[in-house]
């Protein structure tokens, strides 16, 4: 068998890893990034402030009860800071913010699109899961929901399927079942690591995760591509929407620019050095055909082999 190889970061990734070692400079790449994100969507229009503001206002005490596991162990990948949150994820700020901020970093995909290039870049994934999986799935997994956007997306697509979101921040689970309620929509929350969500074997026809593996080292990735295998039926898919590592777009980014995202970003390297397509097929699936789906992003689907 063919192991996925880990490649070396290039220079200029070495040298922003460098810069970002020393602490007062890390915590000043990420106070910059953080706020022209914000600076960026009120020019726009999104109101950040105000919307993560009246988010953090709420009694989440219901919500929170509903979706949490308390004997979850969060793995020591997930501790840290992410996003320039100092706690990541695990925060009612990073929580309130998720949605605004989607729309603000995906406002530049396509300069025509501003405020609507977020719903673009997933209407892209979803033309493309439409355009090749043969038929609709029934049961749907989405790994690394978040507070629900893709999984609101997908049910949307795909309005008779069942539908299950994981995520590993009881935070964001929250924010979710608050909106699924808002929404009369019925999707499950499951709060677990997607290596080890603990759903049963064999349960769903499409295992999606959206956004989610430029956040996670190697290792756990390829765990992921195991669980997903695990997951899904005879015949079903694997599909994942994220960052395209040979797109132009980051292969000129100003290394100003470029020093911003990896200081809000610690996996970037893991994710742009890991063979992925060989990770996918080393987990049981067949070659995964790749389409790119914005300047940015690209689709990758796999069928169970």
């Amino acid at each position: 068998m063919t192991t996925a190889v880990s490649q070396n970061p290039g220079l200029a990734s070495r040298l922003v890893n460098g810069l970002l070692a020393i602490k007062p400079l890390a915590n000043y790449a990420k106070h910059q990034a953080r706020q022209m994100m914000i600076d960026r969507a009120e020019k726009m229009g999104v109101s950040w402030r105000k919307e993560a503001e009246t988010l953090r206002n709420r009694n989440w005490d219901a919500e929170l009860a509903q979706v949490q596991n308390p004997q979850l162990v969060y793995p020591d990948y997930y501790v840290c800071s992410f996003h320039a949150y100092e706690t990541g994820n695990l925060s009612w700020e990073a929580a309130s913010e998720v949605e605004v901020a989607a729309i603000a970093v995906h406002a530049k995909i396509w300069p025509e699109a501003g405020i609507n290039g977020d719903a673009k870049l997933r209407q892209s994934y979803h033309d493309i899961l439409k355009s090749q999986l043969p038929q609709a799935p029934r049961d749907i997994v989405d790994l690394g929901c978040s507070v629900g956007m893709s999984a609101f997306a997908l049910q949307e697509l795909y309005p008779e399927a069942s539908l299950t979101g994981v995520d590993l921040s009881q935070y964001f689970l929250a924010v979710a079942q608050y909106r699924s309620q808002q929404r009369n929509i019925p999707i499950k929350w499951v709060h677990a690591a997607a290596e080890s969500t603990g759903l049963p074997e064999n349960s769903c026809d499409l295992v999606s995760a959206c956004l989610m593996f430029h956040e996670l080292p190697q290792e756990p990735s390829r765990q992921i591509f195991q669980e997903a295998r695990r997951l899904l039926r005879p015949g079903g898919h694997l599909a994942i929407m994220d960052m395209n590592p040979k797109s132009a777009a980051f292969a000129q980014m100003p290394p100003y620019i470029f020093t911003l995202l990896k200081s809000t970003e610690p996996y970037m390297d893991e994710y742009f050095t890991l063979d992925i397509s060989q990770a996918i097929i080393d987990a049981g699936f067949q070659a995964p055909r790749i389409t790119i789906n914005s300047p940015r992003h690209r689709t990758i689907i796999a069928q169970v082999a």
